[in-house]
């Protein structure tokens, strides 16, 4: 049976669009330009340490957005590369401080040992912090030909999405939902809508911000990237029940472990599949009005519906 996922995948390949040459094409942009923004310093530790866990692998897929929803938008990649290259930097900090002992306690992601594992838990928490700061500092100076005040928004707008507004204060509630049975889907979502979704939220925007995009395109690729957003952890959640610790790189089952809601404990795997299927196809139809420009959002979208890990 062909899932509505697979179904969108297979008529955007049809159409010409090949998801797989284009993500390669994209990652190892990425991976350049990430390699190059980092170079070792002294002390020498902390650089090491910083360059462990972003030079780890991955999906790159918030920067990869960055980078459609830039060019979608009439800007270009050189525009917006810097961007993409800190909010990796900022997802890799918030992957470090959440694998620690006093958060998820992991010792594997993507495949490998942990921050922590190989630096010891105050190297780990420093080089979270470094890659944070040095996020914000790279935009401001490595952003080129673009209106100051574009850049000052994506600062802005990266900054919130880190703070108590978003990443923070979702990890916040994430921690105090732990063990409790009565937590409802309606919390679970505003936990991840911080969590998880405001930062895959602005690398939708701050690549369309950085090319001028209009507000009305800005609202609607704000609405494409909530609805992949939550979908995106839906399917995390499902992932933790159903695959395998060699498909994620990281240890299953954790959430179970630390009796934490998902949505699969509130809907069933089924009911949650269900879900954010209808959470793709409602994002899909936001890109309707670029036609075959939006071709690599669309096929983002449905790869994380169909994702293994």
């Amino acid at each position: 049976m062909i899932t509505t996922g697979e179904k969108l995948v297979e008529e955007t390949l049809t159409a010409g669009f090949n998801l797989a040459v284009y993500l390669k094409q994209q990652q190892k942009i990425i991976e350049e330009a990430m390699d190059k923004s980092l170079p070792i310093a002294k002390p020498e530790k902390i650089y090491k340490a910083m360059r462990y866990s972003l030079l780890a692998g991955g999906k790159r897929l918030r920067p990869i957005l960055c980078l459609a929803t830039c060019e979608l938008t009439g800007g270009s990649l050189e525009m917006a590369l810097p961007t993409a290259c800190a909010l990796e930097m900022i997802h890799t900090m918030s992957l470090i401080h959440d694998d620690l002992p006093a958060m998820d306690n992991d010792d594997y992601r993507r495949g490998k040992l942990t921050n922590h594992k190989v630096y010891g838990e105050n190297i780990a928490i420093l080089a979270g912090d470094g890659l944070l700061a040095y996020a914000f500092e790279y935009v401001g100076q490595e952003t080129k030909n673009v209106p100051p005040q574009r850049i000052l928004e994506v600062i802005t707008r990266l900054g919130r999405t880190v703070g108590a507004t978003g990443l923070v204060g979702g990890q916040v509630l994430d921690l105090e939902s732990e063990g409790k049975s009565d937590i409802t889907a309606e919390t679970l979502t505003e936990i991840h809508t911080r969590k998880t979704g405001a930062l895959l939220e602005t690398s939708v925007i701050s690549g369309a911000i950085l090319a001028g995009a209009s507000s009305e395109d800005l609202q609607r690729l704000s609405t494409y990237a909530q609805n992949i957003g939550l979908a995106f952890q839906i399917v995390d959640d499902i992932l933790d029940i159903t695959a395998t610790k060699e498909e994620l790189g990281k240890t299953v089952g954790k959430d179970l472990q630390a009796q934490k809601a998902t949505y699969p404990s509130i809907w069933g795997i089924e009911a949650s599949r269900e879900q954010a299927k209808q959470l793709i196809d409602s994002a899909i139809s936001q890109l309707s009005i670029y036609r075959e420009k939006a071709d690599a959002l669309r096929a983002i979208a449905c790869y994380i519906i169909n994702r293994k890990n």
